[in-house]
C-alpha cells in the first residue's frame, strides 16, 4: 500500500497562505498533529518525505529512518509563494484553473509537477503491491499522485481538496493502482 501523508500543520497554513518552496517549520498544533499519525503508520513500512522541513518534521515524528525524495516537493509557486491565497489576483486564479500547463511568474505547472509524481509513483510500484511505503508530501504532490491511481490528468488538482495532517491510500493490485482512501484524519 502507498499511504500519501499530507504534513501537519505550519503557522503560514493556519493564515492561508500560499505554502511552496518556503520552509517554515510545523507549528506546535502541527507537532500534534505528526505525532498522533505515526499510529497510522503500519509497522516496518518504508517512510520517504520531501526535503523540505514540514515534511520532514512529520516524517520523523513516526519515530523510523526517513529517506528524502526531491520529486514529492510542493509546488513551486514563485512569485506567489507567501502571499495569501484571497491576494492572488482572480485573472491569474481563472488562467491557472483553466490550463494546468500554467506557470505562476517564477514557478512551475501542475504538468511539470504531475510529471515528477507520476515517475516517482511508477518507481513505487512494484514495491507497494508487496510492502507498505510512507510518502510525507504536501497538497500539490498529493492531489497529483491520486490523478496518476485514478488515471486522471493534472486538471483534478483543482478539483480535491486535500486536509492538512491527513493520509490518501493507494493500492495495487495486478490491475494497477486504485485509490483506496482519501483524507483520513488520525484520532
Amino acid at each position: 500500500m502507498l499511504l500519501l501523508v499530507r504534513h501537519g500543520r505550519t503557522d503560514a497554513n493556519a493564515q492561508g497562505l500560499l505554502l511552496g518552496r518556503a520552509d517554515p517549520p510545523l507549528s506546535a498544533e502541527g507537532r500534534h498533529q505528526a505525532a498522533a499519525l505515526g499510529a497510522s503508520i503500519p509497522a516496518g513500512a518504508r517512510v520517504i518525505a520531501s526535503p523540505l522541513r514540514r515534511t520532514v518534521e512529520t516524517a520523523e515524528a513516526f519515530g523510523r529512518p526517513v529517506e528524502v525524495d526531491e520529486r514529492w516537493i510542493e509546488l513551486d509557486y514563485g512569485d506567489l509563494d507567501g502571499i495569501a491565497l484571497r491576494d492572488v489576483p482572480a485573472d491569474v486564479w481563472r488562467e491557472w484553473r483553466a490550463d494546468p500547463a500554467f506557470v505562476p511568474p517564477g514557478g512551475e505547472s501542475l504538468v511539470s509537477l504531475g510529471s515528477r509524481v507520476r515517475a516517482a509513483c511508477i518507481d513505487l510500484l512494484e514495491e507497494v503491491r508487496e510492502h507498505d511505503v510512507v510518502v510525507v508530501s504536501h497538497v500539490s504532490p498529493i492531489k497529483a499522485a491520486i490523478a496518476w491511481a485514478l488515471g486522471a490528468g493534472d486538471e483534478l488538482a483543482w478539483r480535491l481538496f486535500v486536509q492538512v495532517a491527513s493520509i490518501a491510500r493507494i493500492g495495487v493490485d495486478q490491475w494497477g493502482p486504485s485509490l483506496r482512501s482519501f483524507n483520513e484524519l488520525a484520532g
